[in-house]
């Protein structure tokens, strides 16, 4: 049985992540740490909500025993943030100050969801951002880190998005004709979840065939969440 925590657990992919993981009888207990609680009553649920965001971390460390793998599916928009330097505070800062909580209290295993174009070199500033985060928590040193590269995020967001609203509604008629006209661009949320949660599970459960930093890229990501997913 395995125990768990999930930040980002309302949004788009980390409430799938996080009913996924209520789903599983191989799993034992789900911490979630929010600004407000997820609707499940599941008796393994147990959130942790606090709207002040600097005190997610002291929550994460008061988890006893710690969790055996933490996933982060923590993530905003420059618009919804207001500005690129407040998205950095929450893609960037708070999500490292969460993974060193994590490494500090003694988590085995860190899932992130990154993104497919994710480059601590670029001089654009989300996928630097989130390059950079990937090559800060590599070196956490983990038992295992596991970073998802998923493509565009197919589904039904909360907040406003025009331009992805128009690109996702695409990437869904196209689907229609087959999953392998969008597959190498775009994955379901529940398929990215669903993924990260399958690779968790493996890196807990260890052995020669996990690497020690797992980067998994688009083609895996479908392999992991819809081809080879058993329940």
């Amino acid at each position: 049985m395995a125990s768990t925590a999930v930040v980002g657990s309302t949004g788009l992919v980390g409430s799938h992540i996080l009913s996924t993981l209520l789903s599983l009888p191989s799993i034992s207990s789900v911490h979630t740490i929010s600004r407000r609680a997820p609707s499940s009553a599941d008796t393994k649920l147990h959130p942790l909500v606090d709207a002040d965001n600097t005190q997610w971390a002291p929550k994460l460390s008061s988890i006893t025993p710690p969790p055996g793998i933490f996933f982060s599916a923590l993530g905003t928009t420059k618009g919804a943030a207001g500005s690129v330097a407040a998205q950095r505070l929450i893609d960037y800062d708070l999500n490292l100050s969460l993974a060193q909580t994590a490494k500090s209290s003694g988590v085995k295993v860190y899932v992130l969801i990154s993104t497919g174009g994710a480059n601590s070199k670029s001089m654009i500033p989300y996928p630097k951002m989130k390059g950079e985060l990937e090559d800060k928590v590599k070196e956490l040193g983990f038992e295992h880190t596991v970073i998802l590269r998923p493509g565009l995020i197919v589904g039904d967001r909360t907040e406003s998005r025009p331009a992805e609203w128009v690109v996702r509604k695409i990437a869904g008629g196209m689907s229609m004709l087959g999953n392998g006209f969008v597959d190498f661009w775009a994955q379901d949320k529940d398929v990215i979840a669903k993924a990260a949660v399958a690779a968790g599970l493996k890196a807990l459960e260890g052995g020669e065939g996990v690497p020690k930093v797992w980067e998994i890229g688009q083609s895996e990501v479908v392999k992991l969440g819809r081809t080879e997913w058993k329940a």
